[in-house]
């Protein structure tokens, strides 16, 4: 399957948690839900992945840990927040450049809309 299939699959599975949950609840909540409903659709996911840091020829393990990782081309990192903040972008980014993943989905299932909920984000794809 090609990646923006994928990253198709992944934005419709997220739209289809939103809509039976609602907003509210933990984001281990909706990370559960999408990782089971991704499943559902035969993708592979691997979930709390590793991220270690490279620093001095060495591999450091600094706490990152990516939430989703489908199929081993997108990462998927599920927020439940009020906004969306830069901070959440540049996370997002910094996972993409570390994994050499080209493409990331920041899904924020703390909204009225999931549709407004949603950015996608590139790495030199």
């Amino acid at each position: 399957m090609e990646i923006n299939a994928i990253s198709g699959q992944i934005v419709n599975a997220a739209m289809m948690v939103h809509s039976s949950l609602g907003p509210g609840l933990l984001e281990s909540a909706y990370e559960g839900c999408l990782v089971h409903e991704l499943q559902k659709r035969g993708l592979h996911i691997a979930t709390q992945v590793i991220l270690p840091v490279t620093y001095d020829g060495i591999k450091i393990d600094a706490g990152y840990r990516i939430d989703l990782k489908v199929a081993d081309m997108v990462i998927v990192e599920v927020k439940a927040v009020d906004k969306l903040a830069p901070i959440h972008e540049a996370q997002l980014l910094t996972y993409l450049k570390l994994s050499g993943i080209k493409l990331g989905l920041l899904l924020n299932f703390n909204v009225v809309h999931m549709r407004d909920g949603m950015k996608r984000m590139v790495n030199q794809l």
